[in-house]
């Protein structure tokens, strides 16, 4: 398959704990499972396709989860795209339990996030996890004891690198006390900025920032807003303009945007051509100041 990389590779790239270099702007997987994230995807084929075009466009970051079906997304990446192409990093999570369709229960146990290390292997058809991070800290189970087991897991060699999820800076440096931290998973995107101290917190630190939900406006590109002002002028949609604001944010920092369809896909791509001015930068930002 011939690759055509020009739009992906103008993201940047970032070297995920030192030695895993992607491009800034990845691919997350969440969509694919069907509603609720539940079970099998509406259109299997299409999945499949969208995974193989991921690939073709040059996106070298897949983020995945167990949870994410459960299982389905990994077996969709594994029929899709194994044995894997060399430099594609698939990020995946654990920690979270399923009891259904939109339901979500952390659950921090050691035992627990060993087995669903060790099955991520095995539904992804790896020897090693490039970058495991814990989904959600489980609150009934001590910190150190959940990322003590990972720490464990990657001694053993099943995990290169270990990065957390939905956190604020007094985990991310509690957990560092214990094991390496590479990245943080937090909601972010140009309509929420909750997390602002974090991202700057991983800026300082060189931690990688993966923003989950990262296309949406809200309504910030509402008729007449300064997001569809400037997207108009541009020629861009509001979600492109979306992602173009988080490239342009921080240098560490890398948007996981999902789709179902590859028309979605090779839309969100470009965005990665999308530039910004200074100016353009300033009225986004102070869009939802």
């Amino acid at each position: 398959m011939t690759q055509s990389t020009s739009a992906v590779d103008r993201s940047g790239t970032f070297a995920i704990g030192g030695d895993l270099p992607v491009h800034r702007l990845g691919y997350g997987v969440m969509q694919l499972p069907g509603p609720g994230v539940w079970g099998p995807p509406r259109d299997h084929d299409e999945a499949i396709r969208v995974l193989r075009r991921v690939v073709e466009l040059g996106v070298n970051l897949i983020d995945t989860a167990d949870s994410y079906g459960p299982f389905v997304a990994d077996h969709l990446i594994r029929e899709a795209l194994h044995p894997y192409p060399e430099g594609l990093v698939i990020a995946t999570k654990v920690g979270f339990t399923r009891q259904g369709p939109s339901k979500w229960v952390p659950v921090g146990r050691p035992e627990y996030l060993r087995q669903q290390v060790e099955l991520n292997l095995r539904h992804l058809g790896l020897e090693r996890i490039d970058l495991l991070q814990l989904h959600r800290v489980d609150p009934k189970v001590p910190l150190e004891d959940q990322i003590g087991e990972l720490a464990a897991l990657q001694g053993e060699g099943k995990i290169r690198h270990i990065g957390l999820s939905e956190v604020p800076v007094e985990h991310i440096e509690a957990a560092r006390k214990i094991a390496p931290i590479v990245s943080v998973q937090n909601r972010y995107n140009l309509a929420d900025r909750a997390a602002s101290e974090v991202l700057d917190h991983c800026e300082r630190e060189n931690i990688a920032f993966i923003p989950w939900f990262p296309l949406a406006t809200g309504e910030l590109a509402g008729e007449g807003s300064p997001v569809a002002k400037i997207a108009a002028e541009k020629g861009v949609s509001p979600s492109q303009l979306a992602l173009a604001w988080l490239l342009h944010r921080s240098p560490v920092i890398l948007p996981i945007p999902g789709t179902s369809s590859v028309a979605h896909l090779e839309d969100n791509v470009a965005a990665a051509g999308v530039s910004l001015t200074d100016d353009e930068m300033a009225a986004l930002t102070d869009a939802a100041g």
